[in-house]
């Protein structure tokens, strides 16, 4: 063959690039091995949520639809008669509009002062190291001794309120305010509100803290005024927080128990008589606890039916 024959014919192809092999440990047992321990991490914790919420679900769903007593539960089926009794009866149904409203007055309470505390802290947050540590004070004390202390604030005899009013204007009454009927609940709600109005000041001083400083002081150099920045700048980025703090606070006041039952036992007449303590009363008074559990399933409902407009309204202020 010749020399241009040669350079005229087509090159040889090159031998195929060795494809890499796959690292040790990667295939379908290293897939298989991985699964086993992602179960064998997650299987405790499904275990403790089964123990913890399934089962006590359950067995208050079983009690609401039997005549179940405090000694011998599931005495018997007996269809919807318990919820059609709790649904129906007035004593209930005065004591889930007192809860709701409650629950979302002490809620709006806590959430406005805290708030305002955590704005005020915000603004000090280089002097306010100690004043910050002593407003958490009242969310770590128990609330068995939040209520022995405010009643004897309100106490008729010696308590802080009737001092101050003799001390400080012409009453010479007594001023019983746990002992009145219009004003017992709002007795309980300030003693709530105070003690867990730092939680709220907690999860905002937290947002206010996570602000980006550029933008306020943007905001400065352009002139607007403290006022103008909190209701522009501040609010808007802190508003998903405070609605979450609202709604984590609705939760815990209807939930309250301790403090009506130290402070007022549900009294005088009915007047404190909130949903929690309704329950108590039917299962370890009257040992009805069929009746307790078709009271915890109508709360239920309530409680779902207040909350979820608040719930998708959070949702939709920390997505924007």
């Amino acid at each position: 063959m010749s020399t241009d024959q040669l350079q005229r014919s087509p090159a040889a192809p090159s031998p195929p690039p060795h494809s890499p092999r796959p690292p040790a440990g990667s295939g379908p047992r290293r897939r298989r091995s991985d699964r086993f321990l992602h179960r064998v991490f997650v299987t405790p914790s499904v275990l403790t949520l089964l123990v913890l919420a399934l089962y006590p679900l359950l067995f208050i769903a079983a009690a609401a639809f039997s005549r179940s007593s405090l000694g011998q539960p599931f005495q018997e089926f007996s269809g919807l008669e318990n919820l059609r009794t709790a649904a129906g009866d007035p004593a209930v149904q005065d004591s889930m509009v007192l809860g709701t409203g409650y629950a979302l007055g002490v809620a709006a309470a806590s959430t406005v002062l805290g708030t305002i505390t955590a704005v005020a802290l915000w603004r000090s947050v280089r002097s306010g190291a100690v004043l910050r540590t002593l407003l958490l004070l009242p969310m770590i004390v128990p609330p068995v001794i939040v209520g022995i202390l405010w009643s004897f604030i309100f106490s008729p005899s010696g308590g802080l309120i009737d001092t101050a009013l003799r001390q400080f204007s012409s009453y010479s009454g007594t001023f019983a305010v746990l002992s009145d009927t219009s004003w017992a609940i709002i007795g309980v709600a300030v003693a709530d509100t105070w003690e867990w109005t730092p939680l709220v000041v907690l999860l905002v001083f937290t947002a206010l803290l996570g602000q980006d400083p550029e933008i306020l002081e943007a905001a400065q150099i352009d002139g607007a005024q403290p006022v103008q920045q909190f209701f522009h700048i501040t609010l808007p980025t802190i508003a998903g927080t405070v609605a979450a703090a609202f709604l984590i606070r609705l939760i815990l006041a209807f939930k309250v128990f301790d403090l009506v039952y130290v402070m007022t036992s549900g009294g005088p007449g009915s007047s404190t008589q909130v949903p929690a303590y309704l329950i108590w009363r039917a299962a370890l008074q009257n040992f009805d606890v069929g009746m307790a559990a078709s009271i915890t399933l109508v709360l239920a409902v309530v409680v779902t039916l207040v909350t979820l407009p608040i719930f998708y309204l959070t949702k939709r202020l920390r997505d924007d």
